[in-house]
């Protein structure tokens, strides 16, 4: 067996290309007590690993130049040294961007084989847990309010819309391009799209005859949060996902402005969070979302990548907004 390692050649600091990365070969590891030896199957390609290669920690510690990639992934266990796991199971856990991986046994989760197994990935795991906490725990939308969703195309922001329309919310989407609205609108049953490419989101709003904002579920941050701020509900609610448009930039805007004056007249809770924090309702979650699938009434979409070499351009690809769903890679 051969091993394959993708590493940090050099930190970006601007926007991110394939040369910052380098392919390298290396043994096959041996699993220690405890341990268990993985054969990478799909690798999650996420706008959050950009943000990993900053030298300031985040949720997880900072990628340093020669070290591997940090990421998530789905594989099957070759080897185990612990008595949790056998041969041939199939788990999730942060293995980093490599084929072969060790990883301490304590640091995985055991999944059942789902048809296709690519779901694991995407609507039933990481990214499909975030958009089922996001908008029943935090956004928790009632009958009738209107949610804005941004990224709404992409992994996260097109399951989280679809769940809120679920909840009995009118739902619009904010996405790049009219094929994505088009998507948005004709394949995830959103209510109205705003093209941002287009027209700004307080233009889209103001034609939709949308006066204000109950639920905003914030994948984007930047400029377009803060001109959502301005346009909330008294009472609204703002699930903070993701920053995408300041990852990938050597200077992130300062914001938003407007805070914490707004929160405080117009009674705003703004909450980020951290599927993370979720672990011990995960299987909550993941039976819903199946629910959903299984009665037609979740749609998603998986964007696949060939080859472990091809993770660098997929990662460039999707901090560019050029994926629609889920974006991962197939190592095998």
């Amino acid at each position: 067996m051969e091993n394959l390692e993708i590493i940090l050649a050099r930190r970006p600091d601007g926007r991110l290309s394939p040369d910052h990365f380098e392919a390298r070969a290396a043994a096959v590891p041996e699993p220690g007590p405890g341990e268990v030896l993985l054969r990478t199957l799909y690798l999650s390609i996420d706008p959050a690993n950009r943000a990993w290669m900053s030298p300031v920690p985040t949720y997880v510690a900072p990628v340093k130049p020669g070290d591997v990639m940090a990421g998530f992934a789905l594989g099957q266990v070759v080897r185990s040294n612990d008595p949790s796991f056998r041969a041939g199971d199939i788990v999730e856990g942060a293995t980093g961007w490599r084929r072969f991986a060790v990883t301490a046994a304590r640091n995985l989760r055991k999944r059942r084989m789902f048809d296709p197994p690519t779901a694991l990935l995407s609507v039933l795991g990481i990214t499909g847990k975030t958009a089922w906490f996001g908008m029943a725990e935090i956004g928790r939308p009632r009958n009738g309010e209107t949610v804005l969703v941004s990224a709404a195309a992409g992994a996260v922001g097109s399951i989280a819309g679809q769940i809120a329309k679920g909840m009995g919310a009118k739902v619009i989407g904010i996405a790049g391009g009219a094929a994505k609205c088009r998507h948005v609108v004709q394949d995830l049953g959103f209510d109205a799209a705003i093209d941002y490419k287009a027209e700004s989101v307080g233009e889209g709003l103001k034609r939709l005859g949308i006066k204000s904002v109950d639920v905003y579920f914030d994948n984007v941050g930047g400029e377009m949060l803060e001109a959502v701020l301005f346009r909330m509900a008294n009472f609204g609610r703002i699930v903070c996902c993701g920053n995408v448009s300041q990852y990938d930039t050597a200077t992130p805007a300062p914001g938003p402005r407007g805070v914490p004056g707004l929160l405080v007249v117009k009674r705003l809770r703004m909450e980020g969070f951290i599927v993370l924090d979720y672990e011990s309702r995960y299987d909550e979650a993941e039976a819903d979302l199946a629910r959903m699938i299984a009665e037609g009434r979740l749609t998603y979409r998986e964007d696949i990548g060939e080859g472990l070499a091809s993770a660098p351009a997929m990662l460039v690809r999707v901090l560019a907004g050029g994926n629609t769903g889920k974006a991962m890679v197939r190592v095998e």
